[in-house]
């Protein structure tokens, strides 16, 4: 399902967890073996915890798709330039990565597309990766952390985000909600069946989740960032293409060519992000609208079935953009090492141009968090809360019906109940009621049994209407005596035609 991201497991997110994708009641002790210290040994040949039954669990290899490996790269030379250029072959792609770089290069970006088990090791063993990157990579676990950090050095940092975005080419065509069996499966859930309705938050609305996965090796002589790019989202090129461009950009160029810090190129890395989230709330909104209007206009309970889908799917947006607001406070305050062998005056421009564009970009997430995301949200609730109403209406005008149909019945219960009262009363095998064998007359005759009918029914519907606070006969707020002798103000009032007080003071 292409719209659908795996369930994180965030216990594997770090290196600080000491047990890699351990199952504790089956792994044995580890046990040493030959391992492979070329490339093609990776993990093992440079972390030798991560034996080979906690890389498969950890799915790292077996989720690498075959095929052609796409590379792309950027360097970024001393003076702030881009330069891009692409590798496509695998085959040589060892001897590619080994190639000593051209002095004038600090930062080397590079975008993988497609990434084959050799590429993942081939990088893995190149650039001293921990495996962690790859396993939350391919399980789209949300992490950042730092590592292998080293004074006058340099360290790792990795972030593995993952985000929301809008479909490709699907900006100008909301999703039509006409009734819910029109619900294209592309822009949302399949209609809920009433023996299916389980809401899934790691499945796409109008949406697709993405994946922003990046390690970045910052050394004090030449720096690189390693992006992984998911089957069918954010391909390597599209990426390598919009860093390409921030280089026409004069504000960040001017940075690029003030600063060496390879931190501020991650920083565009994080404001893809950005742009995705907010082009995903204009989506949204439009969706949200369209599904209002057709919830007011029609009667279809799968679309109140949606609302709620989108209104789970929003709370779980929100928790996303926390995890990118954390991110960016990491790249933020994590003290790079290899900026100690700049002059005094450069690192602190760098860590000045670093926290200026870090603040900005946290600024502007604050705006999604409290400007879009709460628009849409409200939005969403209060479709739900209408919808709602309207069900609680349609409720309590059948609760009133049911409500008259038992006023009724009770009506004819009270008119009833004396006469079979009576009619028992009578019917008793008692000498009183039955007269005297000796042919004297029994005293249960037909115009008693009338008479006796008739004074309990009229004594019953008197006690009855006196004792009900709300009543037609008596007004509301009255005393219990004036309750008590309502047949003579009824016959008063319609005898002199006057109309009885409203509420009693």
């Amino acid at each position: 399902m292409p719209g659908r991201s795996p369930a994180p497991t965030y216990r594997h997110a770090t290196p600080s967890g000491p047990w890699p994708w351990m199952d504790f009641d089956v792994d044995p002790p580890s046990s040493s073996s030959e391992v492979d210290q070329t490339w093609k040994g990776y993990p093992q040949n440079l972390f030798g915890n991560w034996t080979p039954d906690r890389v498969e669990r950890s799915k790292m290899l077996i989720s690498c798709p075959s095929g052609t490996c796409k590379i792309y790269t950027i360097d970024v030379v001393k003076n702030g330039t881009f330069d891009g250029d692409m590798a496509s072959r695998v085959l040589n792609f060892w001897e590619h990565v080994n190639v000593k770089r051209p002095e004038n290069v600090r930062l080397r970006a590079i975008f993988v597309d497609n990434m084959t088990v050799e590429v993942l090791k081939m990088l893995g063993t190149r650039y001293n990766i921990e495996p962690f990157f790859f396993s939350s990579s391919m399980n789209w676990i949300p992490s950042r952390y730092q590592e292998a950090e080293k004074d006058d050095v340099g360290d790792h940092i990795t972030i593995v985000l993952p985000f929301v975005r809008a479909r490709e080419g699907r900006k100008s065509r909301p999703a039509s909600l006409l009734s819910s069996s029109t619900l294209p499966t592309t822009y949302g859930p399949a209609p809920l069946e009433d023996s299916n309705q389980i809401i899934d938050t790691q499945a796409s609305l109008p949406l697709l989740y993405d994946l922003l996965a990046v390690h970045m090796v910052r050394h004090v002589e030449s720096s690189s960032i390693i992006s992984y790019h998911p089957h069918r989202r954010t391909s390597a090129r599209r990426l390598h293409s919009l860093i390409q461009r921030t280089s026409n950009s004069v504000y960040w160029s001017k940075m690029f060519k003030a600063s060496s810090d390879p931190t501020l190129l991650l920083l565009t890395y994080l404001w893809y992000v950005l742009y995705a989230w907010d082009v995903t709330f204009e989506q949204l909104y439009k969706y949200i609208t369209r599904l209002e209007t057709e919830v007011l206009n029609t009667n279809d309970i799968q679309l109140t079935r949606q609302l709620h889908i989108v209104q789970a799917h929003l709370l779980h947006y929100r928790s996303l953009l926390q995890a990118f607001r954390k991110s960016v406070e990491f790249v933020r305050d994590t003290r790079n090492p290899a900026v100690s062998a700049l002059g005094k005056q450069e690192q602190k421009e760098s860590a000045q141009a670093l926290e200026r564009e870090a603040n900005n970009l946290l600024s502007e997430i604050s705006r999604l968090e409290t400007t879009r995301l709460r628009n849409v949200m409200d939005l969403a609730f209060a479709s739900v809360n209408i919808d709602d109403s309207r069900y609680t209406k349609r409720l309590t005008e059948a609760t009133v019906r049911d409500s008259a149909a038992m006023k009724q019945i009770s009506y004819l219960t009270m008119v009833f109940l004396p006469a079979s009262f009576t009619a028992s009363l009578f019917g008793m095998n008692v000498r009183e009621f039955i007269g005297d064998p000796n042919g004297v007359t029994a005293p249960e005759t037909l115009p008693r049994y009338v008479a006796v009918t008739l004074a309990l029914t009229t004594f019953t519907a008197w006690l009855v209407i006196a004792l009900q606070p709300h009543s037609s006969f008596h007004p509301p707020g009255c005393s219990r005596w004036r309750r008590f002798g309502w047949p003579i103000f009824f016959v008063w009032y319609k005898l002199t035609n006057r109309k009885a007080p409203e509420k009693y003071v």
